[in-house]
């Protein structure tokens, strides 16, 4: 038997189970569960629940299995292995007693409960519980609890599992929950009754296992089986996390995080959430024209003829920019139909990041989210991972309880819930780091893993191609690129950036980048212009151009376009989507576009039809046949490319030598809650975004 390897006896049944399994993990080995409420794989052992207790064959009480190691029980008296059991009269009569304390003052309001329908304590107390109870004494009441507004609190229902307060201080990394008084006064709150303010907050309401916290937004909407439940991808931020979409008739009401070890364990973000509300309103269901300096309605044939009259002029003087939601295929038709026109001002990267053209590896984040846990050392430079991906950044925080990794950022001296070593503010000081031999350097040097995240906020400006070669000047000077370990990466702030740039959404021979497509607008030396959902550039640098806008809802560019021609929304689709670690992941449609919108793509096809230049596909699965025979890369689902291209690396043939001015570097994401266009229409996150503000001023003075 291996040393770290141990034999123990359950329910009658000999299994051998690592040293350090907890007995809970050694019975659920063996195929028998264990009732729970306090316990959680992801965040430390509590012990206070008691719902686990087992017989533990020579203990003299029952022992809870949560927190009882393997390693610490004792052989029977001729040396056999210990026994544990979980179905004897002991067990069963423990679990009945604690359950019926655990009943005594939660109310009796199933019926009108959210959790009613996915409640552990209901589905506990049916299978382990007593058919009646012994106290008749009154009930305790406890007043809610304010936690902002997105979690709903019924603490008279809260069982005091922690499981909240310990994500909010081990997971989320603000120590903003706790718990007040002992026995039956203790009562879990906020500090002073104050909002939460951590990006991960939403995922409470998952770890609650009664309905004393539930999501407000949702609260009496619908009951979980008269939902439709759909798996997909989120696109809220470049992490591209598992989710399941519950949807009823036309309406989502409510996101939920799907299980995936590799990117997003079991958490979202809150704005992944709750942003669900924000897919019904200021949509755009129905094709507009611009008249007499009005918007109208107008049919799809009248817009597509408009359309391919405007598309049909002097190819240099017609361009089109991407925005940040655009899936794979819509980019793909876009491309293809541009490209038969000539148009080769083309851009996907509308915030002007000094990215893409060369080499795969030059624009992802390479050591994978899930290689994040096995860096000793790591370099932020120009990004706030807390605000451009909180579920990574939680990983980072992850990584730094687990070994202590050393910590450097350079950019923004913000609240990362871990400390760091803050190293400078611009590209100056990235450039002393090169030079010095001292200090975190030498941490970098030193580790084994080394791992550097270039940000949006260094590299969208003048000088991020000359920043982006320094990283990578670094990245080799440390060590930090080597067989088996990629240590070069770089952290989109955009779900659609990375496909758009496999795809080669990109200016070609003589085309122009997004300034330079902006500066021709403004000098009337453009014609048309096609924003693809891109609604974060400077709509008043557009000038006199015919702006056609192709998207899902009113916002900016929709304010400003004289043909609007309706999209199709990330639930409403199955498209692909490629992470910021180029894994690529296919969304599932939850519900029908809104009204006549159409998918993008399928807009894009209707209109090179209708300018007699027909796009070679005719349904979604020949248009992914022609975009995998042409960027083959993409076709493998699910994979991230990882180290498999470190030996390539090469910093020479990132970005350019050039200037670098002294302008520190700042996140792209000021306001979290209000980064696009789906999040600007919801009303969840612009209550949100008022309070975080409001707290924003208050810190400042």
């Amino acid at each position: 038997m291996s040393e770290d390897l141990r034999k123990i006896i359950v329910d009658g049944r000999e299994i051998e189970v690592p040293a350090h399994y907890t007995l809970l993990q050694a019975a659920e080995a063996a195929g028998r569960e264990i009732p729970r409420f306090c316990y959680h794989e992801r965040l430390s052992v509590a012990g206070n629940c008691r719902m686990c207790l087992v017989e533990l064959v020579g203990a003299p009480k029952p022992v809870a299995s949560c927190a009882w190691g393997v390693r610490d029980c004792r052989p029977g008296p001729e040396g056999q292995p210990p026994e544990m059991k979980t179905l004897s009269p002991m067990v069963k009569k423990a679990r009945e007693g604690v359950m019926e304390f655990l009943l005594i003052n939660h109310p009796l309001d199933c019926p009108i409960c959210d959790q009613g329908g996915e409640c552990d304590l209901q589905d506990q107390s049916l299978a382990y519980g007593r058919a009646g109870s012994r106290f008749a004494e009154n009930k305790r009441a406890v007043e809610d609890k304010y936690m902002g507004p997105l979690i709903k609190t019924i603490m008279t229902r809260c069982i005091q599992c922690t499981r909240c307060v310990r994500f909010a201080t081990e997971v989320a990394g603000v120590p903003e929950l706790g718990a007040t008084g002992r026995g039956e006064d203790m009562e879990i709150t906020t500090y002073l009754q104050a909002a939460m303010t951590s990006e991960l907050s939403g995922n409470v309401i998952d770890l609650c296992p009664v309905g004393a916290l539930t999501s407000k937004p949702y609260a009496f909407n619908a009951r979980p089986w008269e939902l439709k439940k759909t798996e997909t991808i989120d696109v809220m931020d470049a992490l591209g996390s598992n989710i399941r979409v519950d949807s009823r008739g036309g309406a989502v009401l409510r996101i939920l995080p799907r299980v995936n070890e590799e990117i997003n364990e079991e958490w979202i973000s809150d704005k992944t959430r709750f942003v669900w509300d924000g897919l019904q309103r200021q949509r755009l269901d129905r094709p507009y024209a611009r008249r007499n300096g009005r918007l109208e309605p107008v049919s799809w044939a009248e817009a597509l003829s408009i359309a391919a009259e405007k598309l049909s002029g002097a190819p240099e003087r017609i361009a089109a920019i991407a925005g940040d939601l655009c899936a794979v295929e819509d980019l793909k038709a876009a491309k293809d139909l541009f490209d038969v026109l000539g148009v080769s001002s083309i851009d996907c990267r509308q915030d002007g990041a000094a990215i893409g053209g060369g080499a795969r590896e030059g624009y992802l984040f390479n050591t994978t989210i899930y290689g994040v846990e096995d860096a000793d050392a790591i370099l932020l430079i120009g990004t706030n991972p807390r605000l451009e991906a909180p579920v990574l950044n939680a990983r980072i925080r992850k990584t730094w309880l687990g070994g202590g990794a050393a910590i450097g950022v350079i950019g923004e001296a913000a609240d990362l819930t871990y400390p760091y070593e803050h190293l400078g503010a611009g590209p100056e000081s990235l450039e002393e780091l090169i030079g010095k031999r001292t200090g975190f350097i030498q941490k970098l040097k030193k580790a084994q893993r080394p791992m550097i995240v270039l940000g949006m906020g260094a590299l969208a400006r003048r000088d991020g191609a000359a920043v982006l070669r320094l990283a990578g000047e670094l990245a080799s000077a440390v060590g930090a690129v080597k067989d088996g370990w990629n240590g070069f990466n770089v952290l989109h702030a955009a779900a659609g950036r990375a496909g758009g740039l496999d795809v080669g959404f990109l200016p070609g021979k003589g085309g122009k980048d997004t300034a330079g497509i902006l500066s021709a607008a403004k000098g009337g030396k453009l014609d048309t212009l096609v924003l693809l959902g891109a609604d974060e550039i400077g709509m008043d640098a557009l000038g006199e151009t015919f702006v056609i806008y192709v998207g899902t809802h009113g916002d900016a560019g929709a304010h400003r376009a004289d043909l609007i021609l309706p999209g199709a929304a990330y639930t409403e689709k199955s498209a692909l989507y490629v992470n910021t670690e180029g894994r690529v992941q296919m969304t599932s449609r939850a519900v029908f576009p809104k009204g006549e919108a159409k998918e993008d793509w399928a807009i894009f096809r209707a209109l090179s039809e209708r300018m007699g230049r027909t796009l070679p596909y005719d349904n979604l699965d020949q248009l992914r046949r022609k975009l995998f025979d042409d960027c083959p890369v993409l076709a493998g689902l699910d994979h991230a490319p990882g180290a498999e291209t470190a030996k390539d690396f090469d910093p020479a043939k990132l970005g350019k030598a050039g200037k670098l001015t002294a302008a520190p570097f700042e996140s792209p994401v000021t306001d979290f809650f209000l980064t696009n266009q789906v999040a600007r229409a919801s009303k969840t996150m612009a209550e949100c975004s008022a309070l975080a503000s409001g707290v924003t001023r208050r810190a400042a003075e």
